[in-house]
Protein backbone atom coordinates (compact mmCIF):
# COMPACT_ATOMS: atom_id res chain seq x y z
CA UNK A 1 0.00 0.00 0.00
CA UNK A 2 2.84 2.67 0.87
CA UNK A 3 4.71 1.54 -2.44
CA UNK A 4 1.61 2.27 -4.40
CA UNK A 5 1.04 5.85 -2.84
CA UNK A 6 4.80 6.69 -3.19
CA UNK A 7 4.34 5.75 -7.00
CA UNK A 8 1.31 8.00 -7.03
CA UNK A 9 2.79 10.95 -5.44
CA UNK A 10 5.94 10.61 -7.69
CA UNK A 11 3.93 10.22 -10.74
CA UNK A 12 2.19 13.25 -9.53
CA UNK A 13 4.74 15.78 -9.30
CA UNK A 14 7.02 14.35 -11.65
CA UNK A 15 8.29 16.98 -14.38
CA UNK A 16 8.42 14.25 -16.59
CA UNK A 17 4.81 13.63 -16.41
CA UNK A 18 3.81 16.77 -16.55
CA UNK A 19 5.61 17.69 -19.34
CA UNK A 20 3.35 14.78 -20.94
CA UNK A 21 -0.07 15.76 -19.97
CA UNK A 22 0.37 19.31 -21.30
CA UNK A 23 1.23 18.23 -24.65
CA UNK A 24 -1.42 15.94 -24.34
CA UNK A 25 -4.00 18.53 -23.56
CA UNK A 26 -2.10 21.27 -26.05
CA UNK A 27 -2.72 18.15 -28.43
CA UNK A 28 -6.40 17.59 -28.00
CA UNK A 29 -6.82 21.86 -27.75
CA UNK A 30 -5.20 21.79 -31.31
CA UNK A 31 -7.90 18.39 -32.60
CA UNK A 32 -10.58 20.53 -31.59
CA UNK A 33 -9.61 24.03 -33.44
CA UNK A 34 -8.44 21.95 -36.67
CA UNK A 35 -11.64 19.87 -36.34
CA UNK A 36 -13.81 23.14 -36.13
CA UNK A 37 -11.42 24.66 -38.80
CA UNK A 38 -11.77 22.34 -41.42
CA UNK A 39 -15.79 22.21 -40.76
CA UNK A 40 -15.86 25.89 -41.12
CA UNK A 41 -13.95 25.34 -45.09
CA UNK A 42 -15.76 22.40 -45.92
CA UNK A 43 -18.61 24.11 -45.55
CA UNK A 44 -17.72 27.07 -46.95
CA UNK A 45 -16.25 25.40 -49.98
CA UNK A 46 -19.02 22.72 -50.57
CA UNK A 47 -21.82 25.76 -50.88
CA UNK A 48 -19.06 27.75 -52.97
CA UNK A 49 -19.15 24.80 -55.74
CA UNK A 50 -23.17 24.82 -55.58
CA UNK A 51 -23.47 28.42 -56.19
CA UNK A 52 -21.12 28.42 -59.06
CA UNK A 53 -22.48 25.53 -60.92
CA UNK A 54 -26.26 27.22 -60.30
CA UNK A 55 -24.46 30.65 -62.00
CA UNK A 56 -22.64 28.63 -64.87
CA UNK A 57 -23.86 24.85 -64.94
CA UNK A 58 -21.67 24.30 -67.56
CA UNK A 59 -18.74 23.68 -65.31
CA UNK A 60 -20.34 20.91 -64.18
CA UNK A 61 -18.68 19.30 -66.63
CA UNK A 62 -15.56 21.03 -66.35
CA UNK A 63 -14.69 21.38 -62.65
CA UNK A 64 -15.22 17.67 -61.02
CA UNK A 65 -12.83 16.19 -63.90
CA UNK A 66 -10.11 18.86 -63.80
CA UNK A 67 -10.21 19.05 -59.86
CA UNK A 68 -10.26 15.47 -59.31
CA UNK A 69 -7.48 15.24 -61.68
CA UNK A 70 -5.52 18.06 -59.75
CA UNK A 71 -6.18 16.58 -56.60
CA UNK A 72 -4.73 13.07 -57.38
CA UNK A 73 -1.87 14.65 -58.89
CA UNK A 74 -1.09 16.37 -55.52
CA UNK A 75 -1.74 13.37 -53.58
CA UNK A 76 0.28 11.15 -55.31
CA UNK A 77 3.05 13.12 -55.37
CA UNK A 78 3.08 14.99 -52.10
CA UNK A 79 0.97 13.11 -49.75
CA UNK A 80 0.72 9.23 -50.56
CA UNK A 81 -0.76 8.19 -47.62
CA UNK A 82 -3.23 11.06 -47.25
CA UNK A 83 -5.76 9.22 -49.66
CA UNK A 84 -9.29 7.80 -48.88
CA UNK A 85 -11.51 8.22 -45.97
CA UNK A 86 -8.48 8.18 -43.02
CA UNK A 87 -9.96 5.90 -40.69
CA UNK A 88 -8.76 2.60 -42.65
CA UNK A 89 -4.90 4.48 -41.76
CA UNK A 90 -5.48 4.99 -38.11
CA UNK A 91 -6.60 1.28 -37.37
CA UNK A 92 -4.31 0.19 -39.20
CA UNK A 93 -1.63 2.16 -37.37
CA UNK A 94 -3.00 0.13 -34.44
CA UNK A 95 -1.13 -2.93 -35.52
CA UNK A 96 1.73 -1.31 -36.66
CA UNK A 97 4.46 -2.37 -34.69
CA UNK A 98 7.51 -0.13 -36.88
CA UNK A 99 7.82 2.92 -35.66
CA UNK A 100 9.02 4.47 -38.97
CA UNK A 101 6.10 2.77 -41.08
CA UNK A 102 3.43 4.20 -38.15
CA UNK A 103 4.68 7.37 -38.91
CA UNK A 104 4.66 7.60 -42.34
CA UNK A 105 0.50 6.96 -41.96
CA UNK A 106 0.21 9.02 -39.00
CA UNK A 107 2.66 12.57 -39.13
CA UNK A 108 1.72 16.27 -38.93
CA UNK A 109 2.43 16.39 -43.13
CA UNK A 110 -0.40 14.14 -43.37
CA UNK A 111 -2.75 15.91 -41.82
CA UNK A 112 -2.16 19.06 -43.29
CA UNK A 113 -2.42 17.05 -46.45
CA UNK A 114 -5.57 15.36 -45.69
CA UNK A 115 -7.08 18.83 -44.79
CA UNK A 116 -5.96 20.56 -47.72
CA UNK A 117 -7.04 18.07 -50.10
CA UNK A 118 -10.47 16.92 -48.67
CA UNK A 119 -11.30 21.10 -48.85
CA UNK A 120 -10.25 20.81 -52.43
CA UNK A 121 -12.20 17.40 -53.49
CA UNK A 122 -15.30 19.49 -52.49
CA UNK A 123 -14.47 22.63 -54.04
CA UNK A 124 -14.93 20.56 -57.43
CA UNK A 125 -17.79 18.58 -56.49
CA UNK A 126 -16.47 15.15 -55.03
CA UNK A 127 -19.48 13.51 -52.60
CA UNK A 128 -17.07 12.97 -49.77
CA UNK A 129 -17.33 13.94 -46.52
CA UNK A 130 -15.07 15.80 -43.71
CA UNK A 131 -15.62 13.21 -40.70
CA UNK A 132 -13.43 10.49 -41.84
CA UNK A 133 -10.66 12.65 -42.28
CA UNK A 134 -10.69 14.52 -39.11
CA UNK A 135 -9.93 10.80 -37.37
CA UNK A 136 -6.95 10.41 -39.21
CA UNK A 137 -5.72 13.95 -38.37
CA UNK A 138 -6.86 13.60 -34.78
CA UNK A 139 -4.63 9.83 -35.15
CA UNK A 140 -2.00 11.38 -36.74
CA UNK A 141 -1.99 14.71 -34.51
CA UNK A 142 -1.93 12.78 -30.54
CA UNK A 143 0.36 10.44 -32.63
CA UNK A 144 3.15 12.91 -33.28
CA UNK A 145 2.96 14.58 -30.06
CA UNK A 146 3.81 11.62 -28.49
CA UNK A 147 6.65 11.15 -30.28
CA UNK A 148 8.03 14.50 -30.17
CA UNK A 149 7.19 14.49 -26.40
CA UNK A 150 8.77 10.96 -26.16
CA UNK A 151 5.85 9.26 -24.79
CA UNK A 152 5.48 5.53 -23.36
CA UNK A 153 6.15 3.51 -26.61
CA UNK A 154 2.97 1.38 -25.19
CA UNK A 155 0.89 4.94 -24.93
CA UNK A 156 1.90 6.11 -28.23
CA UNK A 157 0.47 3.08 -29.94
CA UNK A 158 -2.27 2.45 -28.53
CA UNK A 159 -4.04 5.43 -26.14
CA UNK A 160 -2.93 8.13 -28.50
CA UNK A 161 -4.13 6.64 -31.73
CA UNK A 162 -7.12 5.53 -29.89
CA UNK A 163 -7.94 9.09 -28.69
CA UNK A 164 -7.12 10.92 -31.53
CA UNK A 165 -9.80 8.90 -33.57
CA UNK A 166 -12.37 9.57 -30.66
CA UNK A 167 -11.63 13.45 -30.24
CA UNK A 168 -11.84 13.42 -33.92
CA UNK A 169 -15.73 12.39 -34.58
CA UNK A 170 -16.74 13.81 -31.63
CA UNK A 171 -15.55 17.37 -32.52
CA UNK A 172 -16.39 16.63 -36.17
CA UNK A 173 -20.29 15.96 -35.25
CA UNK A 174 -20.33 17.32 -32.26
CA UNK A 175 -21.41 13.83 -30.91
CA UNK A 176 -18.97 13.20 -27.60
CA UNK A 177 -20.32 9.93 -26.46
CA UNK A 178 -20.53 8.46 -30.30
CA UNK A 179 -16.62 9.45 -30.60
CA UNK A 180 -15.89 7.64 -27.36
CA UNK A 181 -17.63 4.28 -28.68
CA UNK A 182 -16.10 4.68 -31.69
CA UNK A 183 -12.41 4.39 -30.89
CA UNK A 184 -13.75 1.15 -28.57
CA UNK A 185 -16.04 -0.52 -31.13
CA UNK A 186 -14.64 0.30 -34.93
CA UNK A 187 -10.66 1.03 -33.82
CA UNK A 188 -9.93 -0.81 -31.18
CA UNK A 189 -12.82 -3.80 -30.96
CA UNK A 190 -12.18 -3.99 -27.30
CA UNK A 191 -12.50 -2.09 -24.18
CA UNK A 192 -8.77 -1.11 -22.98
CA UNK A 193 -8.93 0.26 -19.17
CA UNK A 194 -5.41 1.72 -19.95
CA UNK A 195 -6.50 4.07 -22.83
CA UNK A 196 -10.06 5.44 -21.05
CA UNK A 197 -8.80 8.47 -19.50
CA UNK A 198 -6.65 9.68 -21.96
CA UNK A 199 -9.83 8.77 -24.88
CA UNK A 200 -12.37 10.58 -22.26
CA UNK A 201 -9.68 13.80 -21.81
CA UNK A 202 -9.17 13.87 -25.52
CA UNK A 203 -12.61 13.78 -26.69
CA UNK A 204 -13.79 16.54 -23.54
CA UNK A 205 -10.79 18.72 -24.44
CA UNK A 206 -11.29 18.37 -28.03
CA UNK A 207 -15.27 18.75 -28.11
CA UNK A 208 -15.16 21.64 -25.75
CA UNK A 209 -12.75 23.62 -28.04
CA UNK A 210 -14.85 22.72 -31.29
CA UNK A 211 -18.21 24.25 -29.27
CA UNK A 212 -16.25 27.00 -28.07
CA UNK A 213 -15.54 27.82 -32.33
CA UNK A 214 -18.82 26.46 -33.70
CA UNK A 215 -21.04 26.59 -30.93
CA UNK A 216 -23.28 23.88 -29.30
CA UNK A 217 -25.16 22.87 -32.54
CA UNK A 218 -26.78 19.76 -33.08
CA UNK A 219 -25.18 18.32 -36.54
CA UNK A 220 -29.38 17.78 -37.83
CA UNK A 221 -30.88 19.93 -35.78
CA UNK A 222 -33.88 18.66 -33.23
CA UNK A 223 -36.69 16.62 -34.09
CA UNK A 224 -39.51 15.50 -32.03
CA UNK A 225 -40.34 12.42 -34.34
CA UNK A 226 -41.27 9.31 -31.95
CA UNK A 227 -42.75 5.76 -32.97
CA UNK A 228 -45.61 4.74 -30.79
CA UNK A 229 -46.08 1.36 -30.08
CA UNK A 230 -47.46 -0.91 -32.47
CA UNK A 231 -48.17 -0.69 -36.09
CA UNK A 232 -45.74 1.92 -36.35
CA UNK A 233 -42.95 -0.28 -35.24
CA UNK A 234 -43.39 -2.34 -38.62
CA UNK A 235 -41.11 0.71 -40.08
CA UNK A 236 -38.21 -0.65 -38.26
CA UNK A 237 -37.63 -3.98 -39.58
CA UNK A 238 -38.29 -2.29 -42.89
CA UNK A 239 -36.07 -0.21 -42.86
CA UNK A 240 -33.55 -2.51 -41.02
CA UNK A 241 -34.07 -4.97 -44.15
CA UNK A 242 -33.20 -2.37 -47.14
CA UNK A 243 -30.91 -0.47 -45.10
CA UNK A 244 -28.88 -3.14 -44.01
CA UNK A 245 -29.07 -4.37 -47.50
CA UNK A 246 -27.91 -1.64 -49.48
CA UNK A 247 -25.37 -0.54 -46.88
CA UNK A 248 -23.58 -3.17 -47.09
CA UNK A 249 -23.83 -3.56 -50.82
CA UNK A 250 -22.50 -0.60 -50.99
CA UNK A 251 -19.25 -1.73 -48.58
CA UNK A 252 -19.04 -4.99 -50.70
CA UNK A 253 -18.73 -2.36 -54.11
CA UNK A 254 -16.35 -0.10 -52.51
CA UNK A 255 -14.16 -3.19 -50.52
CA UNK A 256 -14.37 -5.29 -54.37
CA UNK A 257 -13.74 -1.91 -56.21
CA UNK A 258 -10.82 -0.77 -54.68
CA UNK A 259 -9.08 -4.21 -55.17
CA UNK A 260 -9.81 -4.88 -58.59
CA UNK A 261 -8.95 -1.29 -59.52
CA UNK A 262 -5.42 -1.09 -57.74
CA UNK A 263 -3.15 -1.87 -60.43
CA UNK A 264 -4.99 0.15 -63.06
CA UNK A 265 -4.81 3.34 -60.09
CA UNK A 266 -1.17 2.44 -59.52
CA UNK A 267 -0.70 2.98 -63.48
CA UNK A 268 -2.87 5.23 -64.70
CA UNK A 269 -4.02 7.51 -61.57
CA UNK A 270 -4.65 10.53 -63.51
CA UNK A 271 -6.68 8.57 -66.01
CA UNK A 272 -8.72 7.13 -63.16
CA UNK A 273 -9.37 10.54 -61.30
CA UNK A 274 -10.54 11.89 -64.70
CA UNK A 275 -12.84 9.02 -65.17
CA UNK A 276 -14.43 9.15 -62.17
CA UNK A 277 -14.49 13.08 -62.46
CA UNK A 278 -16.69 12.50 -65.44
CA UNK A 279 -18.89 10.36 -63.40
CA UNK A 280 -19.17 12.58 -60.75
CA UNK A 281 -20.55 15.14 -63.16
CA UNK A 282 -22.59 12.65 -65.33
CA UNK A 283 -24.39 11.58 -61.81
CA UNK A 284 -24.90 15.20 -60.53
CA UNK A 285 -26.23 16.32 -63.99
CA UNK A 286 -29.18 13.33 -63.26
CA UNK A 287 -30.04 14.74 -59.87
CA UNK A 288 -30.15 18.19 -60.70
CA UNK A 289 -26.42 18.90 -58.77
CA UNK A 290 -28.19 16.59 -55.78
CA UNK A 291 -25.31 14.84 -55.39
CA UNK A 292 -22.16 17.32 -55.51
CA UNK A 293 -20.83 17.37 -51.78
CA UNK A 294 -21.20 15.97 -48.26
CA UNK A 295 -25.31 16.02 -48.52
CA UNK A 296 -25.27 17.33 -45.61
CA UNK A 297 -28.26 19.96 -46.49
CA UNK A 298 -30.05 17.27 -48.21
CA UNK A 299 -30.32 15.25 -45.23
CA UNK A 300 -30.48 18.09 -42.96
CA UNK A 301 -33.77 18.76 -45.11
CA UNK A 302 -35.65 15.44 -44.85
CA UNK A 303 -34.60 15.04 -41.29
CA UNK A 304 -36.51 18.18 -40.11
CA UNK A 305 -39.08 17.92 -42.57
CA UNK A 306 -38.16 20.72 -44.34
CA UNK A 307 -37.31 19.25 -47.62
CA UNK A 308 -38.41 16.72 -50.76
CA UNK A 309 -35.57 15.22 -52.20
CA UNK A 310 -36.61 12.84 -55.74
CA UNK A 311 -37.53 9.01 -55.02
CA UNK A 312 -33.41 8.18 -57.34
CA UNK A 313 -31.64 10.73 -55.14
CA UNK A 314 -30.64 7.77 -52.88
CA UNK A 315 -29.51 5.67 -55.83
CA UNK A 316 -27.49 8.21 -57.36
CA UNK A 317 -25.62 10.00 -54.46
CA UNK A 318 -24.68 5.96 -53.08
CA UNK A 319 -23.48 5.66 -56.88
CA UNK A 320 -21.66 9.12 -56.91
CA UNK A 321 -19.76 8.38 -53.47
CA UNK A 322 -18.61 5.19 -54.93
CA UNK A 323 -16.96 6.98 -57.67
CA UNK A 324 -15.36 9.56 -55.64
CA UNK A 325 -13.78 7.31 -53.44
CA UNK A 326 -12.87 5.26 -55.76
CA UNK A 327 -10.90 8.33 -57.27
CA UNK A 328 -8.10 7.72 -54.52
CA UNK A 329 -8.54 11.31 -53.23
CA UNK A 330 -9.06 12.16 -49.61
CA UNK A 331 -12.33 12.15 -48.47
CA UNK A 332 -14.82 10.16 -45.86
CA UNK A 333 -17.94 8.26 -46.53
CA UNK A 334 -19.31 9.20 -43.49
CA UNK A 335 -21.80 12.48 -44.12
CA UNK A 336 -22.42 10.92 -48.09
CA UNK A 337 -23.37 7.90 -46.27
CA UNK A 338 -25.75 9.27 -43.93
CA UNK A 339 -27.05 11.79 -46.97
CA UNK A 340 -28.03 8.62 -49.29
CA UNK A 341 -29.83 6.52 -45.74
CA UNK A 342 -31.77 10.06 -44.87
CA UNK A 343 -32.92 9.81 -48.63
CA UNK A 344 -34.12 6.01 -48.70
CA UNK A 345 -35.86 6.82 -45.18
CA UNK A 346 -38.17 9.28 -47.19
CA UNK A 347 -38.20 7.06 -50.17
CA UNK A 348 -39.87 4.14 -47.61
CA UNK A 349 -41.80 6.36 -45.44
CA UNK A 350 -45.12 6.36 -48.02
CA UNK A 351 -45.36 2.74 -47.36
CA UNK A 352 -46.36 3.62 -43.79
CA UNK A 353 -48.66 6.39 -44.21
CA UNK A 354 -49.89 6.66 -40.57
CA UNK A 355 -45.90 6.85 -39.00
CA UNK A 356 -44.21 10.28 -38.67
CA UNK A 357 -42.39 10.35 -42.41
CA UNK A 358 -39.16 12.17 -39.88
CA UNK A 359 -39.21 9.05 -37.72
CA UNK A 360 -39.10 6.77 -40.59
CA UNK A 361 -35.65 9.23 -42.48
CA UNK A 362 -34.20 8.88 -39.40
CA UNK A 363 -34.61 4.82 -39.00
CA UNK A 364 -33.44 4.79 -42.86
CA UNK A 365 -30.99 6.91 -42.32
CA UNK A 366 -29.28 4.77 -39.39
CA UNK A 367 -30.21 1.28 -41.21
CA UNK A 368 -27.99 2.26 -44.32
CA UNK A 369 -25.75 3.91 -42.12
CA UNK A 370 -24.89 0.45 -39.60
CA UNK A 371 -24.65 -1.52 -42.85
CA UNK A 372 -22.11 0.72 -44.23
CA UNK A 373 -19.65 0.79 -41.51
CA UNK A 374 -21.26 -2.51 -39.40
CA UNK A 375 -20.93 -1.03 -36.02
CA UNK A 376 -24.70 -0.46 -34.89
CA UNK A 377 -23.73 0.77 -31.37
CA UNK A 378 -21.60 3.87 -32.57
CA UNK A 379 -24.49 4.19 -35.64
CA UNK A 380 -27.75 4.86 -33.77
CA UNK A 381 -26.15 6.58 -30.47
CA UNK A 382 -24.36 9.03 -33.05
CA UNK A 383 -28.09 9.41 -34.86
CA UNK A 384 -29.27 10.50 -31.81
CA UNK A 385 -27.04 12.52 -30.62
CA UNK A 386 -27.12 14.83 -33.96
CA UNK A 387 -31.17 14.41 -33.71
CA UNK A 388 -31.35 15.20 -30.04
CA UNK A 389 -34.16 12.72 -30.12
CA UNK A 390 -33.87 9.80 -27.21
CA UNK A 391 -37.92 9.10 -27.69
CA UNK A 392 -36.37 7.14 -30.53
CA UNK A 393 -34.33 5.12 -28.73
CA UNK A 394 -35.45 1.61 -28.79
CA UNK A 395 -36.41 1.93 -32.68
CA UNK A 396 -32.89 2.90 -33.27
CA UNK A 397 -31.50 0.15 -31.25
CA UNK A 398 -33.41 -2.42 -32.94
CA UNK A 399 -33.27 -1.03 -36.40
CA UNK A 400 -29.31 -0.83 -35.76
CA UNK A 401 -29.47 -5.06 -34.74
CA UNK A 402 -31.20 -5.58 -37.94
CA UNK A 403 -29.19 -3.65 -40.54
CA UNK A 404 -26.39 -5.21 -38.90
CA UNK A 405 -27.24 -8.80 -39.47
CA UNK A 406 -28.73 -8.33 -42.70
CA UNK A 407 -25.31 -6.42 -43.77
CA UNK A 408 -23.07 -8.78 -42.42
CA UNK A 409 -24.69 -11.60 -44.79
CA UNK A 410 -23.64 -9.17 -48.05
CA UNK A 411 -20.70 -8.19 -46.79
CA UNK A 412 -19.55 -10.25 -44.11
CA UNK A 413 -16.10 -7.99 -43.69
CA UNK A 414 -16.15 -4.34 -42.05
CA UNK A 415 -15.21 -1.95 -44.61
CA UNK A 416 -12.47 -0.43 -42.52
CA UNK A 417 -10.86 -3.37 -41.54
CA UNK A 418 -11.16 -5.02 -45.05
CA UNK A 419 -9.77 -1.20 -46.21
CA UNK A 420 -7.10 -1.04 -43.68
CA UNK A 421 -4.87 -4.59 -44.58
CA UNK A 422 -3.46 -2.22 -47.68
CA UNK A 423 -1.91 -0.24 -44.59
CA UNK A 424 -0.15 -3.39 -42.54
CA UNK A 425 2.21 -4.51 -45.31
CA UNK A 426 5.49 -3.62 -42.32
CA UNK A 427 8.90 -3.47 -44.04
CA UNK A 428 11.28 -6.56 -43.26
CA UNK A 429 13.11 -6.36 -40.41
CA UNK A 430 16.87 -5.34 -41.11
CA UNK A 431 19.30 -7.94 -41.89
CA UNK A 432 22.03 -8.33 -38.92
CA UNK A 433 25.48 -7.16 -39.48
CA UNK A 434 27.75 -9.48 -40.33
CA UNK A 435 30.73 -10.93 -39.23
CA UNK A 436 32.72 -12.73 -41.82
CA UNK A 437 35.80 -11.37 -42.96
CA UNK A 438 35.54 -11.60 -47.66
CA UNK A 439 37.74 -13.62 -49.14
CA UNK A 440 41.62 -12.84 -49.25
Amino acid sequence: MYRRLRHTQRRLFSLRHWRIRLVFWLGALLLGALAAGFALAATYTDKSFHRLVDTAPFLALLLPPAGLIAVAWITRRYFPEAGGSGIPQAIAALSIKHEQQRSRILSLRVAAGKILLTVLGLSCGASIGREGPTVHVGAAIMSSLGRLARFPPQTLARGLILAGGAGGIAAAFNTPLAGILFAVEEMSRSFEERSNGTILVTVLLAGVTAIAILGNYSYFGSTNAALAFGSDWLAVPACGVVGGLLGGTFSAILIYGTRRIAPFAKRRPLVLAALCGLGISLLGLLSGGLTYGTGYHEASGVVTGTDNLPATYAFLKMLATIVSYLSGIPGGIFAPSLATGAALGADLAPWFSSTPAEAIVILGMLAYFTGVVQTPITAFVIIMEMTHNQAMLLPLIATAWIAYSVSKIVCPEAIYRALAKSYLHEPPPPAPPTTEKPPA
